[in-house]
C-alpha cells in the first residue's frame, strides 16, 4: 500500500513539474486561438453584464421553445390518431427514445447517489 501511494505522489510531482513548465505556454495559446471570444475589458462589470445578458436572452427564447413544443405534441397526437399507418420504423425510432430516457433516468439516480448503485451512503 506504501509503495502505490509512493508511486502516486510521484505521478502527481511529474504533473506538477509538467503544468509549471508548460502551462504558461498553453494558457497564451488558449487565449490566442479564442481572442475573439474576449471581451473587452475583461472586467468584473463585463462578466456581470454577459451573465445577465444570457439569462435574459435564454428567457427570452421560451416563448419559441414553447411553441416548438406544442408542435411537437401535436404531431404525437397525429400519429397516434393514425397509428395504423405507422410504420415498424416509427415504432423503433420511438422505443429507442424511451428507452434513451430511461437510461438517462437511471444514470441521474446513480448520480443524485453519489455514483453509488446499491443506495445512499449516511
Amino acid at each position: 500500500m506504501a509503495s502505490k501511494l509512493q508511486q502516486l505522489q510521484a505521478k502527481a510531482c511529474q504533473a506538477t513539474q509538467f503544468v509549471a513548465k508548460h502551462g504558461n505556454v498553453y494558457y497564451k495559446q488558449l487565449l490566442e486561438q479564442n481572442k475573439q471570444y474576449i471581451k473587452d475589458p475583461p472586467t468584473v462589470e463585463t462578466c456581470n453584464e454577459l451573465a445577465k445578458q444570457l439569462f435574459y436572452t435564454r428567457l427570452a427564447s421560451i416563448p419559441g421553445r414553447t411553441e416548438s413544443f406544442w408542435k411537437e405534441l401535436d404531431y404525437v397526437k397525429n400519429m397516434w390518431k393514425h397509428r395504423h399507418e405507422l410504420k415498424v420504423e416509427d415504432a423503433g425510432i420511438a422505443a429507442l427514445f424511451g428507452l434513451e430516457c430511461f437510461a438517462w433516468f437511471c444514470a441521474g439516480e446513480i448520480v443524485g447517489r453519489g455514483f453509488t448503485f446499491t443506495g445512499y451512503y449516511p
